[in-house]
This record gives C-alpha cells, structure tokens and sequence, in this order.
C-alpha cells in the first residue's frame, strides 16, 4: 500500500481528496496541529509555528500533498495579515524538507498547491499560462514563494508537482456558497465591474488532477488547475440565476462600496484574467466538468 501524506487534510480540498486516495488504496496520512486521529485516517501532529514536526510522520519513499496555507479571504489584508498569509505557505514547506529531505528521507513525489493567482489580479485579454512569470503584485509573489518552498525537492531529484489551482466549487464548503448565498433570498448578487474573468475548477476535478499527479511519473513542473471553459463574473451568476430560475435584475455592487467593506482584498472579487489548461489536457487529463453549466449543475 502506498503512503501519501497530506497537509490540510481536514480542510475542503484535503477532506475530498482523502476520502478518493483511501478508496483507490492509498494508505493516508494527515499532519494536523491536534494530531488526533479523525476517521480512519492516521494523524501525527505538527506545529509549523513553532517548528515542530512528529519525527515519526514521514517515511522513506512518502508520497507528500502540501495543501496547508492560510486562507486568503479570511480577512482584511493588513501587513500583519499579510505576512501571515505568505509564512503559511512558505514556513511550513521548509518544514516538511527538514522532516524529510533533511533527515535523509527521499520522498518518492512533493505535489505542492499553489494559485492561479501567480499571474496577478488583473481584467487582461491575455490568456495565461504556465510559462509566464509571476506578477509583481501581492498574491503573485505570494504564489511565487509558496512554490519556491518545494525548490529543494527538486533539488535533490524528488518529482516535484505544483498546482496553480483556481476558485474550487462545491457542493458545501466553498466559496461558491458564500457567493451563492443571496439566491436563497431569490437575489442574485453581481460584482463590478461584470468583466473579470473568473477562474474556476470543480472539486472533482481537483481532486483527479492531485490523483493523476500521485500515479503519473511524467508530469512534473506547474500546472494549471483551472477548468478550460473561461467565464466573466456576469456570465457565471447568469448560470446560478438560470439554474435557480431566478430573474437578474439589480445592479453590479460598485467596486468603490466593495472597497471600503473589504480593503485591498476587494481585489480578489473585482478583476481576474483567463488561464489556459492546455498543459493539462496534454498530459491527458480529461475533466469531468470542463464547463461552467455542469458544474454548477452538480454543485446547486
């Protein structure tokens, strides 16, 4: 039985991803801060904080999911905030090398999150994809970072994944709620300006591309975790109107109220580029809602 060991484990994407690998085989192993086994899944304890890592967590030839990281929409972004958000994806990466790569143990495959936000936040015409650099801004260098974390892995020849992954849909627990919130009161809320564009990838998808990456000894490098149909923030709340045959009718929330309620974090809700999947397709991975009607259909 293969052994992969999962950071995050308990968190939205972790919880998917866990319950598939245990039913394909996998022998799954969480790091929490607790360290209480929950489920069937076998649990050590960790504390990136103050540098603690259980010694006996990983062992020779582990597979390794790093998903820890602070949420980004968890609050206004303050310079303590923000300083917080990069330290989650960067401090604990260093340490999972020195459990690993530092005390001898060669993991057979490190597969590291990351955001399609590494292209900036920006309303562009462009398509990105894996082969352009990073935006100078906040989330770019953020992502930037959080990947760099894996560079010693591939330092030392371990297989390294990194998965620049977009707004995750689901059925509970993502942000597609939270977005969705107002249909329950027959609204359909819309965010200026109506043009970004809005990365998206539904959860089963993710969680075969995490599946595909484990089993694949090609693929290797970044990769866009993004769903191929490209949809503006109108377009998508169109859908949801569609589908909870709701009318649409009151107008775009301005981006300067949007502003005031959230601060530099507005960003995030107010622009947003295309990404381009085709790495991924070409590796062959096919996706089981590759448009935006499908997966809403299976989220709503």
């Amino acid at each position: 039985m293969h052994r992969v060991v999962i950071t995050g484990g308990t968190g939205l994407i972790g919880s998917y991803l866990s319950t598939i690998l245990a039913s394909e085989g996998w022998h799954v192993v969480h790091l929490t801060r607790s360290g209480k086994k929950r489920g069937r899944y076998e649990s050590y304890r960790w504390d990136p904080d103050n540098g603690y890592c259980d010694r006996e967590a990983f062992r020779e030839g582990d597979a390794i999911i790093h998903l820890a990281a602070s949420n980004i929409g968890a609050g206004r972004w303050n310079e303590a905030r923000k300083r917080e958000i990069i330290r989650s994806r960067t401090v604990t990466g260093q340490l999972i090398n020195r459990m690993t790569l530092g005390a001898g143990i060669m993991p057979s495959v490190y597969i590291t999150a990351s955001g399609v936000n590494y292209y900036g936040t920006e309303i562009s015409e462009k398509i990105f994809s894996e082969s352009d650099p990073p935006a100078g801004d906040f989330l770019g260098e953020t992502c930037r970072l959080w990947e760099a974390a894996a560079d010693p892995f591939s330092g030392k020849g371990v297989r390294v994944v990194r998965l620049r992954t977009a707004v995750v849909l689901a059925r509970s627990g993502s942000a597609l709620n939270r977005m969705t919130a107002p249909a329950r009161a027959g609204l359909v809320v819309r965010l200026a300006p109506g043009n970004q564009y809005f990365p998206w990838i539904h959860i089963a998808d993710l969680c075969g591309i995490y599946n595909k990456a484990l089993a694949d000894s090609t693929m290797s490098g970044a990769f866009n975790a993004v769903a191929p149909h490209h949809v503006t923030h109108d377009q998508l709340m169109n859908e949801v109107a569609r589908q909870k045959h709701l009318p649409v009718f009151l107008p775009h929330v301005p981006v300067w109220l949007l502003r005031a309620v959230f601060g530099e974090m507005a960003v995030i809700l107010t622009a947003g580029s295309r990404i381009s999947s085709d790495r991924l397709s070409a590796a062959g991975f096919r996706f089981r809602y590759p448009d935006i009607s499908s997966a809403l259909r299976a989220c709503l």
